[in-house]
């Protein structure tokens, strides 16, 4: 199959081209954002393959069915880009990723944490400049902090076994209770509740109508002072 692929890097290249075993698929790569200005580029192929923040709105689902694009495939397990009603009207059929490695984006945001609680960024900053001072570079241990994981899931599992390893106090919040947690000693809590109680707290839920501005002013003024939030979702 001819696939045109939009918004695409290098590692895009490597790792799709790796992936053709064979040669099945004849894949175009192209390096703009698939829009209704650049649709003209899918002008022949059976097929589209589109990333997270790529424009796909009903205009673009449009556009590229009328130049005969049949499948719209997304490098991504996210779909809240894409107009679904519309790509039903049109009868395009869609592919996504049904996961990344829950481990990689786990491992993140624990890095991220550690990031930011040890200034990492700003000391990495300093002692380039030859400046080994330690003011405004204190963090906290993240033994027995209390860490509120909303969303537990794959991903939000992984992250309460590494936080665990830590030591820390595990609290959980999400429509069902994951026993892979329950069983790593978490509490599951009203979100209120977690955002009151957490020193930190980290978001691994998918963005639908129900988490949709998930944190506004009235989550942030339940959260303790200095606490951190963490968002990979």
């Amino acid at each position: 199959m001819k696939v045109a692929v939009f918004n695409t890097k290098s590692y895009d290249r490597t790792f799709l081209t790796a992936a053709n075993v064979g040669g099945k698929h004849d894949l175009v790569f192209f390096e703009p954002h698939l829009t209704m200005e650049t649709s003209v580029l899918a002008a022949g192929f059976p097929a589209v393959c589109a990333f997270v923040n790529d424009c796909l709105d009903g205009k673009t689902l449009g556009a590229i069915a009328e130049k005969g694009v049949r499948l719209l495939a997304l490098r991504s397990a996210g779909f809240n880009h894409l107009d679904l009603a519309a790509a039903s009207d049109l009868g395009l059929t869609l592919l996504r990723v049904p996961a990344y490695s829950p481990y990689a984006v786990a491992e993140h945001a624990v890095a991220m944490m550690l990031s930011l609680n040890r200034k990492i960024h700003r000391a990495y900053n300093r002692v380039r400049e030859g400046n080994f001072a330690l003011d405004g570079l204190l963090g906290f241990d993240l033994y027995s902090k209390t860490v509120g994981i909303v969303g537990t899931g794959r991903i939000g599992a992984i992250t309460a076994q590494i936080l665990q390893g830590f030591g820390c106090r595990l609290l959980g919040y999400d429509v069902f209770q994951n026993p892979d947690c329950l069983a790593l000693g978490m509490e599951y809590v009203a979100l209120p509740e977690l955002f009151a109680a957490s020193d930190i707290v980290s978001l691994h839920c998918p963005l639908i109508p129900e988490t949709y501005h998930l944190i506004g002013a009235e989550a942030i003024e339940q959260m303790k002072p200095g606490m951190m939030l963490i968002n990979s979702w």
